[in-house]
């Protein structure tokens, strides 16, 4: 494979208009004087593998891949890091000058850093951990919170069979609640994450009460398109500390950047900007 004078890379994905991963990553590129492309590109389930094989050739360096190609995405590689395997999905590809593609899920590392910066003083071991939802995104969240150390994690999901299924898998430390308990579940919690697509923009509402959350908890979102979601108004009045989801966008992308283009780039305020204006 030869050297392209300007690395590329981008987002695969469909749909994928939606992303605002070009923005991010096109002015980490500009901020810090790399003459890089990244590019959004909407490519089908039929296409993927064969896209995913052309990419390299044509001087690309990487791709973030998301819905609905990040099980597929981590099928194809060649090297599978332990965490993406652990979540069962890659979200990044990094095209080796050897031919081969290593698969890496940095989602985790993007929810524990946004959790970390957010709300300083949580531990690990300060209590239980409860999670909403049993896709990809609460897959991601499992695998770090357990990673932390986190002794109980309390998970429900509205298809009581798919989070059973995650129990399964991750074992002993994760319990399992009907959809119509989760509420109940929230007492004694000291942090509360939705990784549920409920209270996006065109979703439905989540409806899950809040009355047996204690102010003490912090309440994340991955949702952040609203940035505001109902789930952190609500529990802002409680009085709990709230973490919006688009850090965790920005922080997932920090070691993907790294690993393309050559350079860490740095996590600000005026990143938030951009993205917000996005």
């Amino acid at each position: 494979m030869t050297e392209q004078p300007f690395p590329l890379a981008g987002v695969i994905g469909q749909p994928v208009a939606h992303s605002r991963s070009p923005a991010l990553h096109g002015f980490w590129l500009k901020r810090a004087g790399i003459r890089g492309y990244y590019i959004p590109m909407e490519v089908s389930q039929a296409d993927l593998e064969q896209a995913i094989r052309t990419l390299p050739k044509l001087g690309f360096v990487g791709v973030n891949v998301t819905i609905p190609h990040k099980e597929r995405a981590l099928a194809l590689a060649d090297v599978v890091t332990d965490r993406a395997a652990l979540i069962g999905a890659a979200n990044t590809l990094i095209f080796r000058r050897d031919g081969k593609i290593h698969a890496d899920n940095t989602d985790g590392y993007g929810f524990m850093e946004n959790l970390r910066l957010g709300a300083p003083s949580w531990r690990p071991e300060a209590g239980p951990a409860a999670v909403l939802g049993a896709g990809g995104a609460a897959r991601a969240v499992l695998a770090s919170l357990l990673d932390a150390g986190v002794g109980e994690i309390r998970l429900s999901n509205r298809t009581r069979a798919r989070a059973e299924a995650l129990r399964a898998e991750f074992g002993s430390r994760v319990r399992v609640f009907d959809w119509v308990q989760a509420g109940n579940m929230l007492e004694g919690v000291k942090l509360l994450a939705n990784a549920t697509s409920l209270g996006m923009t065109g979703k439905p509402e989540l409806r899950v009460p809040l009355d047996a959350l204690e102010q003490d908890a912090v309440v994340t979102d991955l949702v952040y398109t609203p940035l505001d979601t109902p789930l952190l108004q609500k529990a802002r009045k409680i009085g709990c500390t709230t973490i919006d989801g688009l850090g965790m966008l920005i922080h997932q992308a920090v070691p993907a950047f790294e690993r393309w283009f050559g350079a860490r780039p740095e996590v600000d305020g005026e990143t938030r900007k951009v993205l917000l204006n996005a």
